[in-house]
């Protein structure tokens, strides 16, 4: 079980999401698309193409 500290945020990136990306790429998404910090202590879920896999 994943211990989330009070206040942190979820945020699940609606539509597909090219995982080829990796790390640095999807922190700079998260940066570009939902103007947040990658590093805030926050949750960001990102879905494939296929759908049975979340990063």
């Amino acid at each position: 079980m994943i211990d989330l500290r009070t206040g942190t945020k979820i945020w699940i990136a609606a539509g597909v999401t090219d995982m080829r990306r990796g790390f640095y790429g999807l922190s700079a998404q998260v940066q570009t698309v939902l103007n947040a910090q990658p590093y805030s202590g926050h949750v960001f879920v990102f879905r494939g193409r296929r759908g049975d896999r979340l990063s």
